[in-house]
């Protein structure tokens, strides 16, 4: 049953496990104590969350909220900087749109609307152009845009399941490539229209269906039959690849910030390690357990610094004990994502495996007992530093990152650091995982954790501060810089890279393509400058070497001549 805070009145309420968090309202602006209030990016007169809703009512806060005008916001977002130049994200705020919470098993989802959650970049057409969740802007090309309409349009760019790292590098891109026609604009909310979910949807498919845009696609969306359709459609998108669901609640409104009408639900696996090593922890665990070092049955490594209890992390498993963990999903290299320490194994035999992940035993989200869906993963905690390096000539870069609950932390350089502040855990380790997933599209490969030697200068391949990376000198130099035939040179060539040049009157480029195992990559742009870089990743060795000899022909048969 609803209820109301007079002025200057507070009350307490129950939050997950043993959480306590104070509600209050002070001159009409309501407040909570709970995180996901307390790091919205959004002034605090318009922030709200579940807390607020199940004690105000749903209605009571909707209405709130939508009689308070946006007052202040810039009228159009920053755009990146230029390579080189100071960035950080948190410069402006970026476009309201509607985000949402975890599904806490305390929801009956039975005629919510379910959608997949797509892998994708989150993108908020405002009209004119797509604008990222922090403001920045994305470049696509003109013919991209062309037919999109000019109302705004809540969405995902999206290229395809298990594509995400592709997808980023596409719109991470300012040139406004061809390769944007690889990716779709999937369109899933109406932000301005006004009306209840249904009726948005509706719009949504009727603009599209006239527009007749092959870069556009309406997001399906189809009602929760209960907790059985929930299983099974759960089962089907993640055979697919595909992340999870999305659940929407039936005639919800449009609403900026996090929203308990929309949750994300998601199902989670377990098995094995061996322990290999303590890692000292940091922060408020310094002194004690941070992380463990474990392997799994086919040699693959990783860290689980999640899961644990004060009493676990005083007293670890020891080295060579056998660990239940649990987690997502594998990387493409066989990696757990998100993983959580659940126990020590009372047999301590460790199970035999022959490919990554082959020992998984999948645990669903969602149990045949229960009238509505197991929660998802439980708190994932910290995720322990992971450091990255990049070679590029003569000189290697070093990029690092860390998160303790909603904090993260950048390092490059000589250990300069840049925090950020996320709304909940979950954020701050997917914003993590992402920021991952672009600097390996960079080119950069993980090594560990050691400390880096003094900076020199800023890597040309980054364009915004807390990513910029300061290289440290490598043991032996590389390859000699290839010469370039209009008298400058681009960047030095690495040891087995091949270097292609294209000049036709005022036309000057280069190309050059570099092989590594199952691995190409490949730097183009104007002759005399840094260039663009780009990975593409293969099944085996001689797949990518064939690929390669492929683009190769196809460059000369341009024009483009080796040097």
């Amino acid at each position: 049953m609803s209820q109301d805070l007079a002025d200057g009145e507070t009350a307490q309420v129950k939050g997950s496990g043993s959480s306590v968090y104070t509600l209050k309202n002070n001159g009409g602006v309501y407040s909570c104590t709970c995180p996901a209030w307390m790091h919205q990016g959004l002034g605090i007169e318009r922030r709200t969350c579940k807390h607020l809703r199940a004690y105000r009512g749903d209605e009571a806060e909707t209405a709130r909220l939508g009689s308070i005008p946006l007052s202040g916001r810039p009228s159009r977002p920053k755009t990146p900087k230029a390579p080189g130049e100071a960035a950080d994200d948190d410069d402006d705020e970026g476009p309201p749109i509607l985000l949402a919470h975890k599904w806490e098993n305390d929801v009956d989802l039975t005629g919510w609307w379910i959608s997949e959650k797509l892998d994708g970049v989150r993108a908020f057409w405002d009209g004119e152009r797509f604008i990222s969740r922090l403001g920045n802007e994305f470049f696509a090309p003109k013919w991209f845009t062309a037919q999109l309409p000019k109302v705004p349009l809540d969405g995902e760019l999206w290229g395809g399941r298990k594509l995400f790292q592709r997808t980023v590098g596409i719109v991470k891109r300012q040139d406004e490539s061809e390769l944007w026609r690889e990716l779709k604009y999937v369109v899933f909310d109406a932000p301005k229209h006004g009306g209840v979910f249904e009726e948005r949807v509706a719009f949504i498919d009727q603009t599209l269906t006239a527009l007749k845009s092959e870069w556009l696609k309406a997001c399906e969306h189809v009602i929760c039959e209960g907790t059985e359709h929930l299983k099974r459609e759960l089962a089907r998108v993640e055979g697919l690849g595909g992340e999870g669901l999305m659940m929407r609640q039936p005639r919800s409104r449009y609403e900026a910030g996090r929203s308990s009408t929309l949750l994300k639900v998601k199902s989670f696996h377990d098995t094995e390690a061996r322990v290999l090593e303590h890692l000292p922890g940091l922060g408020k665990h310094k002194g004690r357990l941070g992380a463990l070092l474990v392997e799994l049955p086919d040699g693959t490594k990783f860290n689980v610094g999640t899961g644990f209890s004060d009493v676990e992390r005083e007293n670890p498993p020891k080295i060579g004990a056998v660990i239940t963990f649990r987690y997502q999903e594998l990387s493409n290299t066989g990696v757990p994502r998100f993983p959580s320490y659940v126990g020590e194994r009372i047999d301590g035999r460790f199970p035999v495996a022959t490919s990554p992940g082959s020992n998984v035993r999948r645990v669903e989200a969602i149990t045949a007992k229960s009238p509505t869906p197991v929660a998802p993963p439980p708190h994932r905690g910290p995720m322990p530093l992971r450091r990255f390096e990049m070679t590029d000539g003569d000189t290697r870069y070093f990029w690092e990152v860390e998160t303790t609950g909603s904090k993260q932390k950048v390092r490059f350089g000589t250990f300069e650091e840049k925090e950020k502040l996320f709304e909940d855990d979950d954020e701050a380790r997917e914003n993590a995982e992402k920021k991952i997933a672009e600097k390996v599209a960079k080119g950069f490969k993980e090594v560990g954790g050691a400390a880096p030697a003094a900076a020199k200068k800023k890597s040309p391949f980054d364009d915004e501060e807390d990513d910029a990376p300061a290289p440290v000198k490598k043991a032996a130099p590389a390859a000699a810089p290839a010469a370039s035939s209009g008298g400058k040179s681009s960047k030095g060539s690495e040891a087995g890279a091949r270097y292609f040049e294209f000049v036709e009157g005022a036309s000057a480029k280069f190309w050059e393509i570099r092989v590594e195992g199952s691995s190409f990559f490949t730097r183009y742009g104007k002759i005399g400058t840094d260039g663009q870089v780009t990975q593409k990743d293969y099944d085996s060795d001689a797949k990518a070497q064939a690929e390669a000899a492929k683009l190769v022909a196809e460059k000369t048969k341009k024009g483009y001549a080796e040097k």
